[in-house]
């Protein structure tokens, strides 16, 4: 009788990835499951069938030279501490058994080798099958990774779109952001970028090991990002751009492909504090220019990323959401990278908690002191406790919508921070005090958010708070910005003289007209700043407002509204009206991971409406966004649809 041979290993590719929440890697000629959970392996024999009596199967798996051998047993139990594999309870034919292996929900993450050894009385079989890809699992309990809720998980994990949150903590622009971690070869780059970390290339062993753990795979990724090899023509390919949320997009799309929750999250007047002491001092001219005279600053916002873990370095007390910033600006323990940082660490000042608690605390919570110098003297000095870390936010789960996340990081002291003005006023000790009866008060707001094509209409509202008359000065000044940088030259001032009687409130109401700011539409930002002058004591108060002013919005109609059928080819029409004083060309480019291959790209010389066709090729919700770049008008025009795709 002819002796058992195998003919065929069958690793169920397709049914696997399904059962794993990995069927989105559909790309990917190497099985992707998940730790903590089997997965099924089909054999077909020829020759004698299996014997359960006198032959038996050993299985070898590798990371590496890391290495746990096992035999397929007959108990049904996948054990979650440790390597498992046992016959499928169903699957015990003799021409074609079939088995599980388990792996425990704290294995390393990487490329496994997977061989497969057959004993029989008449000597060894072996047959290497090849190799599957080992991730987090967030629907596995006993996951450091572990989310208890569906619909976050699908957010979290499954969705390969989201909302970037730019602007200002009053006029919030959302802005469409593709992931991509399942477009075809992202899982193999990233998985390729672990092989040649610092980590690795120093101890291999070491980092195999290590790579069990979320957190020492989240430092990995944050220094990763920010190397040389993130300009290779790779990721370039996948679309990462080398800016602050071109990496963001680059670290939500790694910690995804390996299966850490993730989310994207904006920090509105965000402080970036030099020497440790918890201030940042801003400087302005007498007229209300804004100074570089600090090597402090205060960015109009910073985008991070949030992972979810357990600590179990720290305890128990610090699971939950980490930050993670993969634009780090100091290093950590001698490497360029920041964090994971417990936001109820941040919270709590827990600054003696890794990893790099103290600068993110800074990041939310610092002072500013705001000072006003002529020719190096100090005319006035004020201070604001609650402008930094005015609004921190990240999408809403299932919802392309804003969720206010401020009291996770730090305690409210306004009720609504984001959308008070901010003023000052001048006492005789020269610092901010609110409600003073001594000096003079001034706050500024804006009337409304600003829009492109609008006048930005603004109100200065000015109080003498004695019992005197007094002649005052007003210099008005508004200076372009980029959102991390200081101010650029002024762009449009104003200068008046009026008179206060005793007690005198005074509202005054100014505005700049498109065709003075102009030149700032896009994703510039304004820095506004009014300083009143006392000719008798030559006391000088200021208030300021730096707002970006929105952008018009493109306008996406499909035929079927929110849905589409998968693998049908259906329109979508992009639209654009423009309020500029001035005609508009330019090219425009649309995209939508799961929906387009790669990018559409058109010319435009006076675009009204474009059609574009696309083909869906997942299920599930997709976003199909599109960009509209100026050519004559510093301004990109962007718009989404969010598309529920659905089988037929």
């Amino acid at each position: 009788m002819e002796d058992l041979n195998i003919q065929y290993v069958h690793l169920e590719q397709s049914a696997n990835q399904e059962a794993h929440k990995t069927d989105g890697f559909s790309s990917s000629k190497t099985l992707v499951v998940r730790r903590g959970a089997p997965f099924r392996v089909s054999l077909l024999l020829k020759g004698r069938p299996f014997s359960p009596k006198t032959d038996s199967i050993i299985i070898r798996v590798l990371l590496g030279r890391l290495y746990v051998i096992m035999p397929v047993t007959f108990s049904k139990e996948a054990s979650p501490s440790k390597w498992t594999a046992y016959f499928s309870p169903e699957g015990l034919s003799p021409l074609s058994p079939s088995f599980y292996i388990s792996s425990p929900a704290s294995a390393s993450v990487g490329t496994y080798r997977l061989e497969l050894y057959v004993f029989s009385q008449s000597g060894q079989r072996s047959s290497v099958v090849g190799h599957f890809i080992l991730l987090c699992n967030p629907w596995c309990r006993e996951d450091a990774v572990f989310v208890p809720f569906e619909d976050q998980r699908e957010e979290f994990i499954q969705n390969d779109s989201g909302l970037l949150y730019m602007g200002t903590a009053m006029n919030c622009v959302s802005r469409p952001w593709s992931f991509d971690q399942f477009e075809p070869d992202v899982l193999e780059i990233c998985l390729k970028l672990l092989q040649v970390s610092p980590q690795h290339m120093r101890n291999r062993r070491k980092d195999y090991i290590m790579r069990a753990d979320p957190v020492y795979l989240s430092r990995v990724v944050s220094a990763m990002v920010i190397t040389p090899l993130f300009t290779s023509h790779d990721i370039l390919r996948v679309g990462a751009v080398k800016t602050g949320c071109g990496l963001n997009w680059v670290a939500v799309c790694f910690m995804r492909v390996l299966g850490i929750p993730c989310r994207v999250v904006t920090n509105f007047n965000s402080a970036h504090d030099t020497n440790g002491n918890l201030v940042i001092e801003e400087y302005y001219s007498e007229t209300g220019q804004k100074l570089h005279h600090s090597k402090d600053s205060i960015w109009n916002f910073h985008v991070w990323v949030e992972c979810w873990m357990t600590r179990k370095d720290l305890g128990s007390g610090m699971d939950g959401w980490q930050v993670l910033d993969p634009t780090p600006q100091e290093r950590s323990r001698g490497v360029f990278c920041c964090g994971p940082a417990p936001v109820k660490a941040v919270k709590y000042r827990r600054i003696d908690l890794a990893y790099d608690v103290p600068f993110v605390y800074a990041e939310v919570n610092a002072d500013v002191h705001t000072v006003i110098v002529r020719q190096g003297q100090v005319l006035s000095y004020s201070k604001d406790t609650e402008r930094v870390g005015a609004l921190i936010c990240t999408k809403a789960v299932g919802h392309p919508r804003l969720q206010n996340i401020t009291a996770d990081y730090k305690h409210i002291k306004s009720p609504n921070p984001s959308l008070r003005s901010r003023s000052s006023t001048m006492s005789d000790d020269s610092t901010l005090r609110r409600g003073s009866s001594q000096g003079l008060s001034v706050s500024l707001t804006l009337d409304k958010a600003a829009v492109a094509g609008e006048p930005i209409r603004f109100t200065v509202k000015i109080i003498n708070n004695e019992n005197v008359a007094k002649v005052i000065k007003e210099h008005l000044n508004a200076q372009a910005k980029e959102y991390n940088h200081s101010p650029s030259d002024t762009f449009w001032e104003a200068h008046s003289t009026m008179r206060l009687a005793p007690m005198e409130a005074k509202v005054l109401r100014h505005q700049i007209t498109p065709a003075q700011y102009e030149g700032v539409v896009g994703d510039d930002l304004v820095n506004l700043a009014v300083v009143l002058e006392d000719n008798a004591s030559q006391k000088r108060v200021l208030a300021s407002e730096e707002f970006n002013i929105a952008s018009p919005e493109l306008t996406i109609q499909i035929a079927n509204g929110d849905s589409a059928i998968n693998h049908k080819e259906h329109t979508a029409v992009v639209m654009f009206t423009n309020p500029f004083s001035v005609p508009v060309s330019g090219s425009l480019m649309v995209a939508g991971a799961g929906l387009i291959q790669g990018k559409i790209h058109f010319s435009i010389a006076s675009l009204l409406e474009q059609r574009i066709t696309f083909t869906p090729t997942k299920v599930g919700t997709k976003m199909l966004q599109a960009s509209l770049y100026l050519s004559n008008v510093n301004s990109v025009i962007r718009g989404f649809k969010m598309i529920s795709v659905i089988n037929a």
